[in-house]
């Protein structure tokens, strides 16, 4: 996750902190590694990484320790604070790897912790009366921390895989009815075609996703035959370019790709994900868009807007880079 959107929390000590990285993240970690920069005393991104396999730690090390270091780059952290949550002997073997490599790239490293069991753990401070051998407890259902958080209007869900079937398909009756819903959309988009060639396929198409907008933002949602029709016409580029360029930051619009997204049937799920992958960047919701992404790439491996972004993310380039999106002279890829 990154700048904008990072919540102001007044953080004082490892166990506010540690409160509100499920806040920064969205979601609880879980056998992870987390990778915070700051800017001053700001926290200006967090990146969440599943810890490697004990046994390929130098190997994974090659590969994550420069997307992290170009992460915070790319947002101008000089300061990191790097937290292992999970069992000693898979956190500590992480830590002595990464944490050099990250001083040695000219990040100082603030703190970096240990969260087992419901206590921290120091790796940086060996001072017993802050610090004790056997770690220190925290209960963020007791810090202040959680009602800033909550005040400011964010959430965190239990673990990564609540995220990920926050976007999976729906199943049951509405997965039937959309797909019955889309087999006739597909049909009217063929004689669509044939009555009024690509230059009505695209005006429907421009009308489709202008009606969406207006639904959502007016919190309302699509019925089943409207998606459809709109999720069939939603693979013609034109189309497709026409929704990434109206789509930017606002919650409405992740919430709205996101209900189409998991609402869609299946193998259409493509261009509809990446735009939630897209709205997620914007609004520096990282994990949301990893998972959107996810979800893209699955229906459609070789789909050019997911890979685009998919390495937008991997770069761990900020929203930043897309302020004035879109450029009026400048066409979509």
């Amino acid at each position: 996750m990154s700048d904008p959107n990072i919540p102001r929390l007044p953080i004082t000590s490892p166990g506010d902190l540690l409160t509100a990285v499920p806040y920064l993240l969205g979601f609880n970690p879980i056998d992870s590694i987390v990778i915070i920069g700051l800017t001053g005393t700001r926290v200006v991104v967090a990146s969440r990484t599943d810890l490697p396999h004990p046994g390929g730690v130098a190997a994974w090390a090659d590969e994550y320790t420069p997307t992290q270091i170009r992460m915070l780059a790319n947002v101008a952290a000089t300061r990191a604070i790097a937290v292992g949550y999970g069992p000693t002997t898979t956190v500590t073997a992480v830590m002595d790897t990464v944490i050099p490599r990250l001083t040695a790239a000219g990040i100082d490293i603030f703190d970096a912790l240990r969260v087992t069991d419901g206590r921290y753990f120091s790796y940086t401070c060996q001072d017993p009366a802050c610090c004790p051998i056997d770690g220190v407890p925290f209960d963020p259902r007791r810090s202040d921390i959680t009602m800033h958080a909550i005040v400011a209007g964010c959430h965190a869900l239990p673990d990564r895989a609540a995220l990920v079937a926050s976007v999976a398909p729906t199943t049951g009756p509405a997965r039937v009815a959309v797909t019955r819903a889309t087999a006739h959309a597909r049909s009217r988009r063929r004689a669509l075609i044939t009555q009024a060639g690509r230059d009505g396929l695209i005006r429907a198409g421009d009308d489709a996703v202008r009606d969406a907008f207006a639904r959502y933002a007016a919190e309302h949602t699509l019925t089943d035959d409207e998606l459809a029709w709109l999720t069939v016409l939603l693979p013609v580029p034109a189309i497709r370019d026409a929704a990434w360029r109206a789509t930017d930051d606002k919650p409405w619009q992740a919430a709205m790709w996101a209900d189409i997204t998991r609402r869609a049937h299946p193998p259409l799920a493509a261009p509809p994900a990446s735009l939630l992958a897209f709205a997620a960047w914007r609004r520096g919701e990282g994990a949301l868009a990893c998972v959107a992404i996810d979800r893209a790439l699955a229906a459609h491996p070789g789909y050019t807007l997911a890979q685009l972004i998919d390495r937008a993310l991997r770069a761990g380039l900020p929203p930043s880079v897309l302020d004035g999106w879109p450029h009026p002279e400048q066409p979509t890829a």
